[in-house]
């Protein structure tokens, strides 16, 4: 094998590492979302269409419209972790900006008593536990 073929194959295993990664942040990005929205309490769907996911800061903002089965949040957030770049963005950022929202993380609402962000962290460090080490 010739100098130049090993460096070509290093190259190419290099790229497969970093698709791997990519797809393994996207993966768990994608189920974090769905977890966090789909556990989220809804009265008429304010709070749950309120979860917005952005790359590498904060994202300020406040989404009017109501989602009631999550659908189009997660859709909405679906198409910004697929266009994350493991080198070239930093994070994935999931939040949900309404004043209330520490108080339902923190069991204020019956119908989510044990919050949603929480658990949803816990059950992606069990599921992906062997991807995390």
């Amino acid at each position: 094998m010739s100098f130049k073929n090993f460096e070509i194959k290093l190259n190419k295993e290099l790229v497969d590492t970093d698709e791997k990664i990519e797809n393994a942040i996207s993966l768990i990005a994608m189920d974090s979302l769905r977890g966090i929205v789909l556990k989220s309490p809804v009265d008429f769907g304010t709070f749950r269409r309120n979860w917005i996911v952005s790359k590498n800061r904060m994202n300020p903002a406040t989404i009017k419209g109501v989602d009631k089965t999550g659908t189009q949040t997660i859709a909405q957030g679906t198409q910004t972790i697929e266009t994350f770049e493991y080198k070239k963005d930093k994070s994935i950022i999931i939040q949900n900006n309404l004043p209330y929202g520490n108080r339902l993380e923190n069991g204020w609402s019956k119908k989510a008593p044990k919050g949603m962000v929480g658990l949803t962290l816990t059950e992606m460090k069990t599921k992906y536990r062997n991807v995390l080490i």
